[in-house]
């Protein structure tokens, strides 16, 4: 018992050099300034940074800001599920949210970005049970540029655990980073596998 409680608060440790895509390299970090005076002649390329960039409200030379706003938990047969990433995110851990084993399910993150184009922004989270790991997520999110209005982006299928023994309660400990290491937000939230919604 005490070997439980002991593995249940030592802390989930992310592999930092782990490569979410064999191969990829991080670009070279230029400012939306430097981007936009690129080819500046290619007409095609300049409507094409214009729709990746906006209008350039957000736009300034400023530190770049992620702001993560909100994680909703979507499956079929149920209202998706909202959890609030910009208030006390203690209490998230708190909440348990019930989720049907065997079900399909996504997750989809709402965030803005200002300033700088942010690249490379990837979802790492470690699942745990009584503080033994289970699964380990690495997720590529992409690159975006700064805008006012939030940032949707929406993970593949995955599917829950199913049957009896994978049935209880589970701890995610979760981090949104770029490719320079940054992390922009980190936060912890549980759920509890049952038969039924």
């Amino acid at each position: 018992m005490a070997e439980e409680a002991a593995a249940a608060a030592a802390p989930v440790n992310f592999d930092e050099d782990e490569e979410v895509t064999p191969g990829y390299v991080a670009p070279a970090k230029k400012t939306v300034e430097e981007i936009n005076n690129l080819d500046a002649d290619d007409e095609a390329l300049v409507r094409y940074k214009q729709t990746l960039l906006g209008s350039g409200g957000a736009v300034n030379s400023g530190a770049l800001e992620v702001k993560v706003l909100k994680m909703t938990f979507m499956s079929e047969g149920r209202d998706p599920i909202d959890l609030d990433l910009t208030g006390d995110l203690s209490k998230l851990k708190e909440q348990c949210i019930t989720i049907k084993e065997g079900c399909e399910y996504k997750l989809r993150f709402q965030f803005t970005v200002g300033n700088q184009i942010v690249s490379g922004l990837r979802l790492q989270q470690n699942i745990s049970r009584k503080g033994v790991p289970v699964s380990k997520l690495n997720l590529m999110l992409g690159s975006f540029g700064p805008r006012e209005e939030p940032h949707e982006i929406t993970t593949p299928d995955d599917e829950a655990p199913k049957g009896m023994i994978a049935r209880g309660k589970y701890h995610a400990v979760c981090k949104i980073i770029d490719d320079d290491k940054t992390v922009h937000l980190g936060w912890e939230w549980t759920f509890k596998i049952e038969k039924d919604w």
